[in-house]
């Protein structure tokens, strides 16, 4: 049986986790609020640029396109970089837009055998292997409308910012193959 992953959040680090995931054979499932992707990048203002050269806030696996020659390319050009990405790797259809996350819940081993393990699992492993991440979520667009999925591994995404450092490699090296885990991934300066 296919593994769902739930992803929440369909920005720079979202986009990569749904990619990645889909690479290992997973079933990615995007939550974005917004209706678009996208993710800090949308709430910027009209002015804002990189700060960082393109070249060291690309994927590795897809360059900047030849017409965007500025060396801090603008709010625009982020966001269309952000849009050619997904749709190079058709992931749009991994995410559900309009769709804010309510509340996530790990359903697995009861409080007391968790207690009893040596390590998370004991067997080193981050949680059961039989358990599950349920995700609430809501359609703002519909307000009545609410799902839960039932996910095996789950991505919170929040912001990530590096300096000349491969977005993609970084990734890759995060990404565990056991998917009954949580990866938070934070800000970091």
């Amino acid at each position: 049986m296919e593994k769902q992953v739930a992803i929440i959040g369909a920005g720079v680090s979202g986009l990569l986790a749904c990619k990645y995931t889909v690479s290992k054979g997973f079933n990615p499932i995007v939550f974005e609020a917004r209706n678009s992707i996208g993710g800090a990048w949308i709430n910027t203002v009209e002015t804002t640029k990189l700060q960082t050269p393109k070249p060291a806030y690309q994927f590795s696996d897809f360059p900047w396109p030849d017409s965007v020659t500025e060396l801090f390319p603008n709010q625009y050009q982020v966001l269309d970089y952000l849009q050619s990405y997904a749709h190079h790797f058709d992931l749009l259809k991994h995410i559900k837009f309009s769709t804010k996350v309510l509340g996530i819940k790990y359903q697995g081993a009861s409080d007391e055998e968790m207690q009893s393990w040596s390590l998370w699992g004991g067997n080193g492993e981050p949680f059961s292997s039989r358990g599950k991440w349920i995700v609430e979520a809501q359609d703002t667009q519909n307000q009545l409308s609410t799902e839960v999925c039932l996910s095996t591994m789950l991505v919170i995404v929040t912001s990530i910012f590096f300096v000349g450092y491969d977005l993609s490699a970084w990734f890759r090296q995060v990404l565990i193959s056991d998917c009954n885990s949580v990866m938070l991934f934070h800000k970091t300066l």
